[in-house]
């Protein structure tokens, strides 16, 4: 039996339909994955996709940018401070900002600013299929 998946960002609705399957990635508690019937469940999220498995097995992967997750057993919600679509990826942005950001920790790798744009940049790309 699926389960209603939501994804929010402060801009809109990015997803909402049925699923058989979510992961994301939380912070301090690791990779994550929900099926119907998960147990309640209120999290805050790492930069990283998100992937929703259709009940046709389908997948969409969805670049999440912080934010939280909330399931309820029948519902999962995703509220995300920033999140993309692959469409919505501008990769060559992306491939730069991923650039920018590495040089940057070439020169101090204590740099949290860095780390959390080349975070934001790799997630951007791998939902994106670069």
């Amino acid at each position: 039996m699926p389960f209603t998946v939501q994804l929010v960002s402060p801009e809109k609705v990015l997803y909402e339909g049925e699923a058989s399957y979510v992961s994301a990635r939380t912070i301090g508690g690791g990779d994550i994955g929900f099926e119907p019937g998960h147990a309640p469940f209120l999290a805050a999220l790492q930069t990283w996709p998100v992937r929703v498995l259709g009940t046709d097995s389908s997948e969409l992967k969805i670049a999440c940018h912080g934010g939280f997750v909330q399931v309820d057993g029948a519902k999962v919600v995703i509220l995300s401070d920033v999140a993309e679509l692959a469409a919505d990826i501008d990769v060559d942005r992306a491939t730069m900002a991923k650039r920018n950001a590495e040089a940057a920790l070439s020169n101090n790798a204590d740099d949290v600013d860095a780390k959390a744009a080349l975070a934001r940049a790799v997630t951007r790309l791998e939902v994106a299929g670069a």
